[in-house]
């Protein structure tokens, strides 16, 4: 694999006032990107105990499927939420479309928060928390495109790896930030008060913080001009494949694997090591809420080292890696009881996933014309996430129910070996994005 360092060198373009700017606009946009993923997942983390409030039943398990099942719907709405926010941040501004992306979310908390229950309004309890979890998987996959079109556009020419690697620290820290909230819950409410009325907290305390984030949107520079807004193509999907069906193919190319890795070793993985692995619940919720942390903070290292490398080759190191270490890891897992030995197995792997995560966004974006970025980012995101990292858990459950769980780990590492041949028609320079602002 080559090292082709295709980073632009850090220069005299900016002055003092204008890397104060271009930073605090990256603290604003990712500061939204924590909030909307910390509202997207504190609903998973808290519906065990609204679960008997919206879906009563006698069995716990009827409930949480069906709880899971409204997730689910929100999950399969980000491809939708991809294509109408990235037309929207194509001909109407990024910032009017990160303002409404999060301004949905909080209304989708707050509705929440505020649900009468089936016990209160029968039936309409459970279509209106559908309702929300709709507005909030729009949302939610608006973001992602929005985001990451964003912040690379608005980063530092030479350090876009570094910068733009914050919307995976504040993606990962939304989600750590939920647990974490609902563990606080846990230490001060008895399980029938966070039954009867805590598990609203942390939807108010979301639809809050993202009236916080709106405030700080509000003060974002837009990084599109009037012109390219005006573009007769800008955010069509017709031009998008007419003219950039070879890019969308690939950013949809090494997105499904890279999706499905991400969520094989993150959300998958504390069932993994409960069900296959053997251990306690507890440990198992331990281990990966380090790794996660761990996680997070290696984005901006490995940021900084495509910075250095290029992102083709952080890509290809990516797909190389996971091709090569995926099974080994795995069937390692499968066999431990060590708690320390099985963090350390997740921490290499999530290494091995932050050569992609950490630039991903970026990747993305360099792939596309101003006019269309925000759509083709968000959309080939969307559907590849909603497809391949949406069904990792469905896929490695049934699989393991149909006494073939290994099949599961060769599954993962096909799908890394796409993913590194799609690297491969990265452009060694970037064909867009390069000379941007």
């Amino acid at each position: 694999m080559t090292t082709t360092n295709t980073a632009i060198p850090e220069s005299a373009h900016y002055t003092g006032e204008e890397r104060s700017k271009r930073i605090l606009a990256i603290v604003g946009a990712s500061s939204g990107n924590l909030v909307e993923w910390f509202d997207f997942y504190v609903y998973a983390f808290c519906a065990i105990y609204f679960a008997p409030a919206f879906f009563p039943s006698d069995d716990p398990t009827v409930q949480l499927l069906n709880t899971a099942g409204v997730f689910a719907a929100g999950f399969l709405m980000r491809p939708i939420g991809g294509w109408l926010f990235g037309r929207v941040a194509d001909k109407h501004g990024r910032k009017n479309s990160m303002m409404i992306s999060v301004l949905m979310m909080c209304g989708g908390s707050l509705l929440i928060a505020c649900l009468p229950t089936y016990h209160s309004i029968g039936a309409w309890a459970p279509a209106l928390l559908l309702v929300a979890r709709l507005f909030q998987g729009l949302s939610v996959g608006g973001e992602y495109g929005t985001t990451a079109t964003y912040m690379s556009e608005i980063a530092l020419k030479g350090q876009r790896g570094f910068f733009g690697s914050f919307q995976y620290v504040t993606l990962i820290g939304g989600q750590l930030l939920a647990v974490l909230t609902v563990v606080i819950l846990q230490q001060f409410l008895s399980t029938d008060e966070l039954k009867a009325y805590g598990w609203r907290i942390p939807f108010v305390v979301g639809a809050i913080a993202a009236v916080i984030s709106l405030f700080l949107r509000r003060s974002l520079k837009e990084t599109t001009s009037a012109e390219m807004r005006k573009n007769k193509d800008a955010g069509s999907m017709a031009a998008l494949f007419r003219d950039n069906k070879a890019a969308f193919i690939t950013v949809l190319g090494y997105t499904a694997g890279g999706s499905l890795i991400f969520y094989t070793f993150t959300t998958y993985m504390q069932k993994y090591l409960v069900n296959t692995s053997g251990m306690d619940a507890k440990t198992a919720s331990y281990i990966m809420t380090g790794a996660l942390f761990v996680y997070m903070c290696m984005q901006p290292l490995f940021g900084m080292i495509a910075d250095k490398i290029g992102r083709r080759s952080s890509m290809m190191w990516f797909g190389a890696l996971g091709t090569i270490c995926t099974v080994p890891i795995l069937m390692t897992l499968k066999t431990t009881s060590n708690p320390f030995v099985a963090f350390i197995l997740i921490t290499l792997a999530l290494a091995i996933v932050s050569f992609y995560t950490s630039i991903s966004g970026l990747v993305k974006a360099e792939m596309f014309p101003p006019h269309i970025r925000a759509l083709g980012v968000g959309l080939a995101y969307a559907v590849a996430n909603a497809v391949f990292g949406g069904s990792a858990e469905y896929v490695a459950l049934s699989l393991k129910n149909m006494g073939m769980e290994n099949n599961f780990y060769w599954y993962v590492t096909v799908m890394m070996a796409i993913a590194f041949l799609f690297s491969l028609r990265l452009p060694k320079q970037p064909k867009y994005l390069h000379h941007d602002l």
